[in-house]
């Protein structure tokens, strides 16, 4: 009996009943868990009261799939959540860092090319974006990607 959970919102900041509108879970249940998931640090500000970030948002609602959906324990749920944390850093070391909310795709250098080449007409804008396009250094667009995810990593730093 899966219920689907709503979007989350554009917002900065969401208090623990926004918050537990959004994951479908109890404000109690979220106090609980901050205790069992280190992860899960909420700010708080004047008496006491919390604020969660988007990235916050995202991690109880995964935390609520294992717990709820997949069945896992609490002590299973932390090691699992775990594991998927360092999966991430180990990524993002590697450069291959997904869009939130997206997959991360490698495509094989002779993909890339073959596709670039794929059918390709001479006279047409798209054949002329085409060939600009082999022209550029596939090391140069590995830097520019690498330079691009640590801005983003300095932007969530931020939040």
């Amino acid at each position: 009996m899966e219920k689907t959970l709503p979007p989350i919102p554009v917002k900065r900041y969401f208090t623990i009943g926004e918050v537990g509108e959004l994951c479908g879970v109890k404000p109690h249940v979220l106090r609980y868990w901050e205790q069992e998931f280190t992860q899960l640090r909420p700010m708080k500000r004047r008496g006491n009261r919390r604020y969660y970030q988007h990235h916050e948002v995202l991690m109880i609602r995964r935390i609520r799939d294992l717990l709820y959906d997949q069945g896992f324990t609490i002590s299973g749920a932390r090691n699992k959540l775990q594991e998927l944390v360092q999966g991430e850093r180990d990524r993002r070391k590697a450069g291959v860092v997904p869009l939130e909310g997206m997959e991360a795709v490698e495509i094989d250098q002779e993909e890339f090319d073959a596709a670039i080449h794929q059918e390709e007409d001479k006279t047409s804008p798209v054949a002329e974006s085409k060939a600009a396009a082999r022209r550029v250094d596939p090391s140069q667009l590995l830097h520019l990607r690498r330079e691009l995810f640590e801005i983003r990593e300095l932007l969530t730093i931020g939040r």
